[in-house]
């Protein structure tokens, strides 16, 4: 089910679960990480890295080449069994549909962010649209396009949408468990 929270990006805000970690600062806070590439401090106890795609083309590979590269460095991949795997590939299809979706219906993406602490890794897709995500109802397998959201639904802990009051577009959102 699609959420729409009063978290800032970045924020998961409450932990309901008791998730571990404290809840990191999105890409526009003050004190982030900027650049291609750029990650929190370690001592934070979350690994932070985002991917502005100002004057990029091809950025769906480019996002998953990038998230790829993120899942190297945390440890993720190589993936030392079935389940790391499967998660490692849940986190690019995850990055893939919400990075197509910023290209075909808000005008493209203007950022990624993606954040991981030892129980979750959450996605961030910023973009200037002003529509709502949403999968498909009723979801209908057999029918090409439009799987994008019943996709990142399906794989996601949780899924929803930010706005920042007075500024245009939105960062969509999703969490997915760290393997085990």
């Amino acid at each position: 089910m699609s959420t729409t929270r009063p978290y800032p990006p970045g924020d998961r805000g409450p932990e309901p679960s008791g998730a571990s970690g404290a809840p990191a600062q999105g890409p526009s806070a003050e004190g982030a990480s900027s650049g291609a590439s750029g990650e929190e401090p370690p001592s934070s106890g979350r690994q932070v890295r985002r991917l502005s795609f100002e004057g990029e083309s091809g950025v769906v590979p480019l996002a998953r080449d990038f998230t790829r590269q993120a899942l190297y460095a945390w440890g993720w991949l190589p993936a030392a069994g079935a389940d790391q795997r499967a998660a490692a590939e849940d986190v690019l299809l995850v990055v893939s549909e919400l990075v197509t979706n910023a290209c075909l219906h808000a005008d493209g993406p203007q950022e990624l962010w993606i954040g991981c602490d030892n129980k979750v890794l959450r996605i961030e897709v910023s973009d200037r649209g002003a529509g709502q995500p949403a999968p498909r109802t009723p979801h209908r397998a057999g029918r090409p396009g439009g799987h994008g959201m019943f996709i990142v639904q399906r794989l996601c802990l949780d899924w929803g949408v930010v706005r920042t009051p007075g500024a245009g577009g939105k960062t969509v959102w999703a969490e997915l468990g760290a393997p085990a």
